[in-house]
């Protein structure tokens, strides 16, 4: 299977620097998984999260100059199914119309209870 991105691969762990961990890909090309990357919550430290030498699921994220940009989170996340294409809902001008017919009506009742206490006392 060939290096292009979106792709899946599995890698080996090859380098550990402060900034990602670079990743051996099948066919010996080599990428960065930037310590962003790594996992889904913040990194402080990489070698909490990765040794040399360790398996892991790689995303390929982007090929610039011969550059491979790689992500272990993103390979970890589900993929989310195409999006349908759902009737528009109510718009902005519409829920303020709404909002403001309920408060009118809430308004006129309020006034309506007052107006009653204030006669039977």
């Amino acid at each position: 299977m060939g290096v292009e991105v979106g792709s899946k691969l599995e890698g080996k762990v090859t380098g550990i620097t402060k900034f990602g961990a670079f990743v051996e890909l099948p066919g010996g090309e080599t990428g960065l998984v930037h310590i962003s990357e790594i996992a889904p919550t913040y990194v402080k430290d990489i070698h909490e999260h990765l040794k040399l030498g360790d398996k892991v699921i790689v995303k390929v994220l982007n090929i610039r100059d011969g550059k491979i940009g790689l992500s272990i989170k993103k390979a970890q996340e589900k993929e989310r199914p195409p999006r349908q294409h759902r009737e528009r809902t109510e718009g902005f001008e519409e829920k303020l119309n709404r909002f403001i017919k309920e408060s009118e009506d809430r308004q006129t009742s309020l006034r309506k209870k007052r107006d009653k206490r204030g006669r039977s006392r």
